[in-house]
Order: C-alpha cells, then structure tokens, then sequence
C-alpha cells in the first residue's frame, strides 16, 4: 500500500525555444481523467494558433494511471518523453500540456524529445512539490473538562487534530475527538491518549484520507 506521494501545489507554466519554435508548457495538478482531458481541452481553445498541444499526465497515489498523446507530432517524440519527465520526478496527480509553435526549421526526432522533455523540466523548475501522507482517521470521546487539554497536548505531539465535537456527547458530559495519524505512529496516539486521559479514552479507526506533510 502507497503510503506517500508527491504532486505539485498550483498550476505553474514556462516556456523555451528550439529553432525558432517555441514551447510553452502548462504543468497542472488534477486528481481525474476528466480534469487533465479539461486542461488540455482549454489549451487548445486559449492557443488555437498553435500547430501541436501534446500531453501527459500520471494521477493516483500508487502513480498508476498513465496517459500522453503526440497530438500529430511523431510517434514517441512528444508525449511519451514528457510522461518520462512526470514519472522521473516522482509526481502524481499532475498533467503537463506542451503547445508548440512551428518556427519553419524542422527538429528531428531527437531534437523533438529533446524540447518537450525540456519544456516539461522547465515547468517542474518552476513548481513547489507537495508531499501527502496517508493517515488514518481516529475519533474518541474525552470528557468536557479534559478536552480543551488532550486537544493542545494532540498538537503539540504532531498529531492532526480535525474536529471538535461539542455537541453530540454533550448531554454525557463529553466532546468528540476527531485526530489524523500516520499509520506508524497509532500506537504512539493510543498511548498518548492513555496517558491524558489516565486509560478513560481510546481511540476509534474510522477511515483513511491524506495530508500535507511539511
């Protein structure tokens, strides 16, 4: 199980020149099929002057949707190498778009390779990586005078404290605890939560989801 991936954390764009054509690069997070077909759809409206909009994009955690299209351009001169640019650099959830305006002097297929890989690396240039860690969602109960305390102490020992519950348990004199942990560190949460509570509270798995990890 993929427990950490890596995307970017906005939409960044550059471009180059290769013999007078030039090569700009729309590099964009996406999380589905439908929204990296969006990005290169709006591309080719907002660039329709240009000759090729090729594209590649990589999404899920484990990496393991993979697509590109030359977009007329030679078989394996454009997309492939700019999927091999995503994959080299550990990304998901990412679509790169390469418009390309002809400048008259034909490339060659190295020339070609070469300038998409080129155009897609100057993009990630220009990126800020995020890094997501799959964590594992916990709840519990603690009582009302305990959880201003166990919250702060959650905190202060790493652990991603997402809700506080005031009303549901109300009536019981309790407050709900929402907390994410990575999965290496449960028994280190559960143990915390012992020791605040003096073995009152435990936690309760309740789900997945993903974080920002600094």
């Amino acid at each position: 199980m993929v427990e950490r991936y890596t995307t970017i954390a906005r939409a960044v764009q550059a471009e180059i020149e290769a013999k007078r054509s030039r090569f700009l690069c729309d590099l964009v997070p996406v999380t589905s099929e439908d929204e990296a077909r969006a990005v290169v759809e709006r591309a080719r409206k907002e660039h329709w002057d240009a000759r090729h909009h090729c594209s590649a994009f990589v999404l899920g955690p484990a990496a393991d949707v993979r697509r590109s299209n030359d977009d007329g351009e030679p078989s394996g001169t454009a997309g492939t190498p700019m999927l091999d640019v995503l994959t080299g650099a550990d990304l998901t959830d990412v679509v790169a778009v390469v418009t390309r305006w002809f400048g008259g002097t034909l490339l060659g297929t190295g020339g070609l390779v070469k300038a998409y890989s080129d155009a897609v690396r100057a993009a990630l240039d220009e990126a800020r990586l995020v890094h997501y860690e799959r964590q594992v969602r916990l709840t519990c109960q603690v009582t009302l005078a305990d959880v201003g305390r166990v919250e702060n102490a959650l905190r202060a020992a790493g652990f991603v404290v997402a809700d506080v519950d005031y009303v549901t348990h109300a009536a019981a004199g309790h407050a709900g605890l929402e907390v994410a942990a990575p999965s290496d560190a449960l028994e280190r949460a559960d143990a915390a939560l012992a020791e605040l509570t003096s073995g009152e509270a435990a936690f309760e798995r309740v789900g997945q989801t993903w974080a920002a990890k600094d």
